[in-house]
């Protein structure tokens, strides 16, 4: 869990009609992000289930995102952050979750492309935003936003809403806050000198510097 991936989070609970329960899989607070990594608080007062495919902390129910062992339409939200590079069959996965959710819920995904290898246990996938439309197919609606360079970015986020739309005035609320964090995730302090240092910074020295800061 990164803490731009949070902000992504938080501006999806504060805007958009999650319903529930809420499932978000690939829950497990890994080593280092115990506590940072629990989006709960997001969603207090909720029915929120953590699941993923190994037991541990975060997680209320084992599950395998490439055969699900849940009933047809039995979710409400689903949320599933940056966790698909670490799923062999991604289509099969977003398939399952499609199945799963009930007709109008929101499936919020993330993952990376530019980006280390990191092993959780596996590390097989990067995203364009191209990939995620790819992904998001099945779902009536879809909506892609990236952060970083244009031509490389470094995270690729999605929404997806299953048989139905969202509100227009609430997707493009929410539309609109996704320019406001993309903009802030690589201009977090306004033009400046930082920002011709950014732009003229390799893509992996950039990467380093986020990784200290937990971008």
């Amino acid at each position: 869990m990164r803490k731009s991936i949070k902000d992504v989070v938080r501006i999806a609970a504060e805007i958009l009609p999650f319903a529930e329960p809420i499932y978000e899989f690939g829950s497990l607070q890994v080593e280092g992000q115990e506590g940072f990594a629990d989006l709960r608080p997001f969603f207090a007062g909720r029915e929120f289930v953590g699941c993923d495919m190994r037991p541990g902390l975060g997680v209320d129910r084992v599950l395998d995102l490439h055969a699900i062992d849940l009933p047809d339409a039995s979710v409400g939200s689903a949320i599933s952050l940056d966790t698909l590079e670490h799923v062999e069959y991604p289509h099969r996965a977003v398939t399952e979750l499609h199945r799963v959710l009930r007709p109008g819920g929101l499936l919020l995904i993330s993952s990376v492309m530019n980006f280390h290898i990191h092993d959780h246990p596996h590390d097989y996938w990067r995203f364009t935003p191209d990939a995620f439309r790819s992904l998001l197919k099945p779902f009536t609606q879809a909506i892609v936003e990236s952060a970083g360079r244009e031509v490389f970015p470094h995270t690729v986020v999605g929404l997806g809403c299953k048989d139905g739309t969202i509100p227009p005035a609430t997707a493009a609320a929410f539309e609109a806050a996704l320019k406001d964090w993309k903009r802030r995730w690589w201009n977090p302090k306004g033009s400046s000198w930082e920002t011709a240092v950014m732009l003229l910074t390799p893509p992996l020295l950039i990467d380093l510097y986020r990784k200290l800061k937990r971008a």
